[in-house]
């Protein structure tokens, strides 16, 4: 290889790199605007009244797999009555 198609090669990857990275970083300011979207959704479910913390706890309850919700409160539960906290 002469030096030219080495400086050739090295160009393009330069150029493929930038892109690279040029879409990872409208990804990440797509990410923002989301997030920003987000704690306003949620800033208007706390001036309505709704706890979001609790609205918090839901969603990452609904993302989860319903037989490791059921086991993780059994634990909970069994926890709970071993310290006197039972209802």
């Amino acid at each position: 290889m002469d030096e030219s198609s080495i400086e050739a090669n090295y160009r393009v990857t330069a150029d493929e790199l930038r892109q690279f990275i040029e879409r990872v970083e409208r990804l990440e300011q797509e990410k923002k605007d989301i997030a920003e979207q987000v704690k306003e959704v949620m800033a208007e479910a706390k001036g309505r009244g709704y706890d979001t913390k609790v609205m918090r706890k839901v969603i990452a309850l609904r993302k989860r797999d319903k037989d490791d919700i059921a086991e993780e409160e059994a634990v909970l539960e069994m926890y709970k009555e071993a310290l006197g906290m039972g209802g």
